[in-house]
């Protein structure tokens, strides 16, 4: 009998050698695969910070201030830090990519199979956002504006990317292209850094407490590992983790919701076809509500 094939902490499914499958859920795959998202995400924050979208844009990746502030902790400076950040996902990747022990051999024509992928899964959030929308709409949205971007485009209709400045409808069409633009550049900051906070990270580290010191089955393991990520992963928007205090966004059942739903949703996604394709549907899906949304403010 051959010696069974263990589990890749990345990717939970077992899926044949050099399969398309299979190749595109190993961590150099996300490494390849992300960095123009990373490099966008870096440069567009850069060049959208002007004086007038800066409010707009500032505390938005929540996410990716919570791995600035620990590369802060570790003693480099600020300004490293903000270069670092970045840094710190390809870092965790490629040493997953070492332990794997598979080849780092990449076919770049997997890349656009693989944005195809991403756009067909963010399909089902897209409408599940429609959904709870329409039944906890509400004539007079609060959301204040230090919310991340998939509190922005969870509730899919132009109060989700309105209701981010004070009376944005009435701001000049060309503010409101720039703007909107800033929210696509906070999504796909979103998407990569939201995800490997609540899902490379946290799954990991609470299938290690479950599995090895409470001493859960695998599969209860997996299934509260996700459920707790998931509930975190939503409650994050409400409750600034950090300093322990509430955020200046209201609570709202059907938002929750969502991204609890979002947060299982994403989880099972990673254990199917790993970091790169959940990161890459979390950004896609915010890219196109965002696209969504403002085609619904022009009408």
């Amino acid at each position: 009998m051959g010696k069974k094939k263990s589990y890749e902490p990345t990717q939970l499914l077992d899926y044949t050698i050099d399969s398309y499958l299979e190749r595109t859920s190993r961590p150099v795959y996300a490494i390849v695969f992300l960095i123009p998202f990373i490099i966008t995400y870096e440069f567009g924050s850069i060049f959208m910070q002007t004086s007038v979208l800066s409010s707009h844009m500032q505390g938005r990746v929540v996410a990716f201030s919570w791995v600035q502030k620990f590369v802060e902790f570790l003693g480099f400076s600020s300004k490293f830090a903000w270069i670092a950040t970045p840094l710190v996902v390809i870092f965790i990747l490629i040493g997953l990519q070492i332990a794997s022990k598979k080849t780092w051999k990449v076919w770049l024509t997997d890349l656009f199979p693989m944005s195809v992928e991403c756009v067909l899964f963010a399909i089902p959030l897209i409408v599940l956002g429609f959904v709870l929308n329409d039944s906890g709409r509400n004539p007079n949205p609060v959301v204040m504006p230090n919310q991340t971007a998939i509190v922005q485009t969870s509730i899919i209709n132009c109060s989700a990317v309105s209701s981010n400045l004070t009376n944005e409808q009435y701001q000049p069409k060309i503010m409101q292209q720039r703007y909107w633009l800033a929210d696509i550049i906070t999504g796909i900051g979103a998407g990569i850094y939201e995800e490997l906070i609540f899902r490379l990270v946290l799954i990991c580290i609470l299938m290690l407490i479950f599995q090895d010191f409470f001493k859960f089955n695998r599969t209860t393991a997996i299934v509260v590992s996700i459920l707790i990520s998931a509930a975190l992963f939503s409650a994050h928007h409400h409750i600034d983790f950090l300093n322990w205090q509430p955020t200046r966004e209201l609570f709202d059942i059907p938002k929750f919701v969502f991204r609890t739903l979002a947060g299982v949703y994403f989880a099972c996604l990673f254990a199917a076809r790993g970091f790169g394709i959940t990161a890459g549907t979390h950004a896609f899906y915010d890219i196109i509500a965002v696209i969504i949304n403002a085609k619904l403010l022009n009408n």
